[in-house]
Protein backbone atom coordinates (compact mmCIF):
# COMPACT_ATOMS: atom_id res chain seq x y z
CA UNK A 1 0.00 0.00 0.00
CA UNK A 2 3.09 2.33 0.59
CA UNK A 3 4.18 1.47 -2.36
CA UNK A 4 0.55 2.57 -4.48
CA UNK A 5 0.29 5.90 -2.24
CA UNK A 6 4.22 7.19 -1.89
CA UNK A 7 3.35 9.63 -4.22
CA UNK A 8 0.37 11.02 -1.73
CA UNK A 9 1.30 14.29 0.11
CA UNK A 10 -2.03 13.95 2.19
CA UNK A 11 -1.82 10.07 2.60
CA UNK A 12 1.93 11.20 4.27
CA UNK A 13 1.21 13.81 6.30
CA UNK A 14 -1.24 11.53 8.03
CA UNK A 15 0.53 9.02 8.81
CA UNK A 16 3.90 11.28 9.73
CA UNK A 17 1.24 12.85 12.50
CA UNK A 18 -0.23 9.16 13.25
CA UNK A 19 3.05 7.86 13.90
CA UNK A 20 4.24 10.78 15.93
CA UNK A 21 1.24 10.62 18.10
CA UNK A 22 1.79 6.19 18.48
CA UNK A 23 5.54 7.67 19.24
CA UNK A 24 5.10 9.81 22.22
CA UNK A 25 2.31 7.56 23.28
CA UNK A 26 5.26 4.29 23.45
CA UNK A 27 7.59 6.70 25.23
CA UNK A 28 4.73 7.73 27.95
CA UNK A 29 4.60 3.82 28.41
CA UNK A 30 8.80 3.92 29.44
CA UNK A 31 8.03 6.80 32.05
CA UNK A 32 5.01 6.05 33.57
CA UNK A 33 3.69 2.48 34.68
CA UNK A 34 0.44 3.41 34.58
CA UNK A 35 0.29 4.12 30.75
CA UNK A 36 -0.22 0.86 29.89
CA UNK A 37 -3.75 1.54 29.07
CA UNK A 38 -3.22 4.70 27.00
CA UNK A 39 -0.31 2.49 24.95
CA UNK A 40 -3.05 -0.53 24.36
CA UNK A 41 -5.54 2.05 22.97
CA UNK A 42 -2.76 3.77 21.02
CA UNK A 43 -2.06 -0.31 19.59
CA UNK A 44 -5.71 -1.28 19.08
CA UNK A 45 -5.85 2.54 16.97
CA UNK A 46 -2.76 1.79 14.66
CA UNK A 47 -3.83 -1.62 14.01
CA UNK A 48 -7.37 0.11 13.16
CA UNK A 49 -5.55 2.56 10.66
CA UNK A 50 -3.80 -0.31 8.76
CA UNK A 51 -7.02 -2.37 8.65
CA UNK A 52 -8.90 0.85 7.10
CA UNK A 53 -6.15 1.82 4.64
CA UNK A 54 -6.18 -1.70 3.65
CA UNK A 55 -9.72 -1.93 3.03
CA UNK A 56 -9.82 1.52 1.10
CA UNK A 57 -7.15 -0.23 -1.32
CA UNK A 58 -9.84 -2.94 -2.13
CA UNK A 59 -12.62 -0.91 -2.05
CA UNK A 60 -10.34 1.69 -4.30
CA UNK A 61 -9.74 -0.55 -7.01
CA UNK A 62 -12.85 -1.91 -7.04
CA UNK A 63 -14.77 0.84 -8.17
CA UNK A 64 -11.91 1.33 -10.62
CA UNK A 65 -11.99 -1.44 -12.46
CA UNK A 66 -16.22 -1.02 -12.32
CA UNK A 67 -15.22 2.69 -14.12
CA UNK A 68 -12.86 1.21 -16.66
CA UNK A 69 -15.45 -1.73 -17.78
CA UNK A 70 -17.77 0.65 -18.68
CA UNK A 71 -17.75 1.76 -22.43
CA UNK A 72 -20.59 3.78 -22.45
CA UNK A 73 -21.76 7.11 -21.34
CA UNK A 74 -23.47 7.66 -17.84
CA UNK A 75 -27.46 8.20 -18.83
CA UNK A 76 -28.44 8.78 -15.11
CA UNK A 77 -27.07 10.99 -12.57
CA UNK A 78 -29.06 11.85 -9.39
CA UNK A 79 -27.90 13.54 -5.67
CA UNK A 80 -29.37 12.61 -2.60
CA UNK A 81 -29.66 14.87 -0.19
CA UNK A 82 -29.85 13.54 2.68
CA UNK A 83 -28.38 12.40 6.32
CA UNK A 84 -25.30 11.67 3.93
CA UNK A 85 -24.27 12.73 0.80
CA UNK A 86 -24.09 10.47 -1.98
CA UNK A 87 -24.05 10.29 -5.67
CA UNK A 88 -25.66 7.45 -7.75
CA UNK A 89 -25.20 6.42 -10.92
CA UNK A 90 -26.94 4.23 -13.55
CA UNK A 91 -25.06 2.48 -16.76
CA UNK A 92 -26.66 0.63 -19.02
CA UNK A 93 -24.05 -1.88 -20.82
CA UNK A 94 -25.33 -4.20 -23.81
CA UNK A 95 -21.75 -6.35 -23.66
CA UNK A 96 -19.63 -8.93 -21.69
CA UNK A 97 -16.47 -7.05 -20.66
CA UNK A 98 -13.29 -9.10 -19.58
CA UNK A 99 -10.93 -7.55 -16.51
CA UNK A 100 -7.20 -8.74 -16.60
CA UNK A 101 -4.91 -7.87 -13.85
CA UNK A 102 -1.62 -8.37 -14.04
CA UNK A 103 1.07 -8.04 -11.40
CA UNK A 104 4.75 -10.24 -11.24
CA UNK A 105 3.89 -13.19 -12.85
CA UNK A 106 0.22 -13.38 -12.18
CA UNK A 107 -2.02 -13.17 -15.28
CA UNK A 108 -5.89 -14.05 -14.56
CA UNK A 109 -8.50 -13.13 -15.95
CA UNK A 110 -10.47 -12.16 -12.89
CA UNK A 111 -14.48 -11.47 -13.75
CA UNK A 112 -16.47 -11.17 -16.55
CA UNK A 113 -20.29 -10.08 -16.19
CA UNK A 114 -23.30 -9.07 -18.39
CA UNK A 115 -25.37 -7.48 -15.16
CA UNK A 116 -24.05 -4.19 -14.33
CA UNK A 117 -26.00 -3.24 -11.90
CA UNK A 118 -23.55 -4.53 -8.73
CA UNK A 119 -24.12 -3.40 -5.29
CA UNK A 120 -21.62 -2.87 -2.89
CA UNK A 121 -21.98 -2.06 0.83
CA UNK A 122 -20.02 -1.86 3.87
CA UNK A 123 -21.72 -1.41 7.01
CA UNK A 124 -19.61 -2.24 10.41
CA UNK A 125 -16.87 -5.05 9.27
CA UNK A 126 -19.38 -6.60 6.91
CA UNK A 127 -19.34 -6.19 3.05
CA UNK A 128 -22.08 -7.32 1.02
CA UNK A 129 -21.98 -7.81 -2.92
CA UNK A 130 -25.37 -8.12 -4.64
CA UNK A 131 -25.60 -9.13 -8.34
CA UNK A 132 -28.15 -10.66 -10.29
CA UNK A 133 -27.11 -14.58 -11.85
CA UNK A 134 -27.15 -17.62 -11.00
CA UNK A 135 -25.30 -19.88 -8.30
CA UNK A 136 -22.28 -20.89 -10.20
CA UNK A 137 -22.01 -16.96 -11.16
CA UNK A 138 -21.52 -16.23 -7.59
CA UNK A 139 -19.21 -18.67 -7.42
CA UNK A 140 -17.00 -17.66 -9.70
CA UNK A 141 -17.22 -14.28 -8.06
CA UNK A 142 -16.26 -15.79 -4.47
CA UNK A 143 -13.33 -17.87 -6.53
CA UNK A 144 -11.74 -14.87 -8.44
CA UNK A 145 -12.19 -12.30 -5.08
CA UNK A 146 -10.07 -14.69 -3.19
CA UNK A 147 -7.65 -15.13 -6.39
CA UNK A 148 -7.55 -11.07 -6.13
CA UNK A 149 -6.61 -11.06 -2.94
CA UNK A 150 -3.80 -13.36 -2.56
CA UNK A 151 -2.25 -12.15 -5.61
CA UNK A 152 -2.73 -8.45 -5.53
CA UNK A 153 -2.55 -8.15 -1.97
CA UNK A 154 -0.56 -10.96 -0.49
CA UNK A 155 -3.51 -11.59 1.44
CA UNK A 156 -4.09 -14.74 2.86
CA UNK A 157 -7.82 -14.57 2.54
CA UNK A 158 -10.59 -17.22 4.07
CA UNK A 159 -12.79 -18.74 1.74
CA UNK A 160 -15.37 -19.74 4.21
CA UNK A 161 -16.01 -16.92 5.89
CA UNK A 162 -17.58 -15.59 1.94
CA UNK A 163 -21.66 -16.93 2.44
CA UNK A 164 -23.23 -16.69 -1.21
CA UNK A 165 -27.06 -15.99 -0.27
CA UNK A 166 -30.28 -15.89 -2.51
CA UNK A 167 -31.88 -12.25 -2.08
CA UNK A 168 -35.42 -13.89 -2.16
CA UNK A 169 -34.53 -16.29 1.03
CA UNK A 170 -32.41 -13.82 3.39
CA UNK A 171 -34.74 -10.36 2.85
CA UNK A 172 -35.20 -10.27 5.89
CA UNK A 173 -31.41 -9.70 6.43
CA UNK A 174 -30.85 -6.88 4.21
CA UNK A 175 -34.45 -5.17 5.18
CA UNK A 176 -32.42 -1.91 5.54
CA UNK A 177 -31.02 -1.86 1.98
CA UNK A 178 -34.29 -1.74 0.42
CA UNK A 179 -35.05 1.86 -0.93
CA UNK A 180 -37.37 3.66 -3.31
CA UNK A 181 -36.74 6.98 -4.75
CA UNK A 182 -38.86 9.78 -5.41
CA UNK A 183 -38.06 12.66 -7.56
CA UNK A 184 -39.26 16.31 -6.32
CA UNK A 185 -38.92 19.66 -7.44
CA UNK A 186 -38.36 22.26 -4.76
CA UNK A 187 -38.05 26.32 -5.01
CA UNK A 188 -35.76 28.50 -3.03
CA UNK A 189 -37.02 32.24 -3.18
CA UNK A 190 -34.75 35.14 -2.49
CA UNK A 191 -35.93 38.34 -1.61
CA UNK A 192 -33.71 41.56 -1.87
CA UNK A 193 -35.26 43.78 0.17
CA UNK A 194 -33.06 47.17 -0.89
CA UNK A 195 -33.82 46.13 -4.54
CA UNK A 196 -37.66 44.93 -4.30
CA UNK A 197 -37.28 41.97 -6.25
CA UNK A 198 -37.29 38.28 -5.90
CA UNK A 199 -35.38 35.35 -7.44
CA UNK A 200 -36.77 31.92 -7.69
CA UNK A 201 -34.68 28.85 -7.84
CA UNK A 202 -36.05 25.55 -8.85
CA UNK A 203 -34.14 22.71 -7.82
CA UNK A 204 -34.69 18.65 -8.27
CA UNK A 205 -33.84 16.20 -5.50
CA UNK A 206 -33.82 12.56 -4.86
CA UNK A 207 -36.09 11.89 -1.60
CA UNK A 208 -35.68 8.28 -0.48
CA UNK A 209 -38.72 6.71 0.01
CA UNK A 210 -39.54 3.66 2.23
CA UNK A 211 -40.88 0.50 0.57
CA UNK A 212 -43.20 -0.43 2.40
CA UNK A 213 -44.40 -3.43 0.30
CA UNK A 214 -41.11 -5.09 0.19
CA UNK A 215 -40.41 -4.59 4.06
CA UNK A 216 -44.24 -6.32 4.77
CA UNK A 217 -43.02 -8.96 2.33
CA UNK A 218 -39.67 -9.60 4.19
CA UNK A 219 -41.83 -9.35 7.97
CA UNK A 220 -44.13 -12.25 6.63
CA UNK A 221 -41.79 -14.70 5.36
CA UNK A 222 -39.53 -14.34 8.85
CA UNK A 223 -43.04 -14.68 10.36
CA UNK A 224 -43.30 -11.43 11.91
CA UNK A 225 -46.55 -10.71 10.09
CA UNK A 226 -48.98 -12.38 7.34
CA UNK A 227 -48.59 -10.99 3.73
CA UNK A 228 -51.08 -8.28 4.39
CA UNK A 229 -49.92 -6.99 6.83
CA UNK A 230 -50.82 -8.02 10.43
CA UNK A 231 -48.49 -8.81 13.03
CA UNK A 232 -48.35 -12.46 14.41
CA UNK A 233 -46.13 -13.79 17.30
CA UNK A 234 -42.90 -15.19 16.14
CA UNK A 235 -43.15 -18.57 18.31
CA UNK A 236 -40.10 -19.81 17.72
CA UNK A 237 -38.61 -16.04 20.12
CA UNK A 238 -41.05 -17.69 22.82
CA UNK A 239 -38.39 -19.91 24.75
CA UNK A 240 -36.21 -16.73 24.93
CA UNK A 241 -36.19 -14.38 27.97
CA UNK A 242 -38.20 -11.17 28.22
CA UNK A 243 -35.00 -9.24 28.02
CA UNK A 244 -33.71 -11.18 25.29
CA UNK A 245 -37.10 -10.76 23.07
CA UNK A 246 -37.41 -7.13 23.62
CA UNK A 247 -33.70 -7.16 22.46
CA UNK A 248 -34.04 -8.44 19.35
CA UNK A 249 -37.39 -6.32 18.32
CA UNK A 250 -35.80 -2.77 19.61
CA UNK A 251 -32.12 -4.01 17.27
CA UNK A 252 -34.41 -4.84 14.27
CA UNK A 253 -36.51 -1.27 14.78
CA UNK A 254 -33.49 0.68 15.54
CA UNK A 255 -31.60 -0.52 12.21
CA UNK A 256 -34.66 0.24 10.20
CA UNK A 257 -35.08 3.83 11.93
CA UNK A 258 -31.55 4.39 10.90
CA UNK A 259 -31.64 2.90 7.07
CA UNK A 260 -34.67 4.75 6.47
CA UNK A 261 -35.24 8.21 9.00
CA UNK A 262 -33.17 10.57 6.23
CA UNK A 263 -36.75 9.89 4.26
CA UNK A 264 -39.06 12.94 3.86
CA UNK A 265 -42.15 10.84 4.43
CA UNK A 266 -42.13 8.63 7.23
CA UNK A 267 -45.76 7.09 7.75
CA UNK A 268 -44.65 3.16 5.66
CA UNK A 269 -41.59 3.55 8.53
CA UNK A 270 -44.32 4.10 11.64
CA UNK A 271 -46.22 1.61 9.84
CA UNK A 272 -43.36 -1.13 10.06
CA UNK A 273 -42.68 -0.03 13.62
CA UNK A 274 -46.19 -0.41 14.86
CA UNK A 275 -46.34 -4.32 13.22
CA UNK A 276 -42.97 -5.14 14.68
CA UNK A 277 -44.21 -3.32 18.41
CA UNK A 278 -47.37 -5.67 17.49
CA UNK A 279 -45.63 -8.67 17.14
CA UNK A 280 -43.09 -8.27 19.94
CA UNK A 281 -46.10 -7.60 22.13
CA UNK A 282 -47.76 -10.73 20.95
CA UNK A 283 -45.09 -12.98 21.01
CA UNK A 284 -44.37 -11.82 24.97
CA UNK A 285 -48.43 -12.68 25.67
CA UNK A 286 -47.79 -16.20 23.92
CA UNK A 287 -44.91 -16.83 26.10
CA UNK A 288 -46.85 -15.84 29.52
CA UNK A 289 -49.70 -17.47 27.84
CA UNK A 290 -52.28 -13.89 27.47
CA UNK A 291 -53.93 -12.29 24.91
CA UNK A 292 -53.10 -8.69 23.65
Amino acid sequence: ILQCWIQDVPFLHSLRFFLHEYHNSNSLLITQKKSIHVFLKENKRLFQFLYNSYVFECEFLLVFTRKQSSYLRLTSFGTFLERTHFYGKIEHLQIEHFLVVCRNYFHRTLWFFKEPFVHYVRYQGKAILASKGTHLLMKKWKYHFVNFWQSYFYFWSQPYRIHINQLSNYSFYFMGYFSSLLRNSSAVRNQMLENFFLIDTVTKKFDTKVPVILLIGSLSKAKFCTVSGHPISKPIWADLSDSDILDRFGRICRNLSHYHSGSSKKQGLYRIKYILQLSCAKTLARKHKSTV
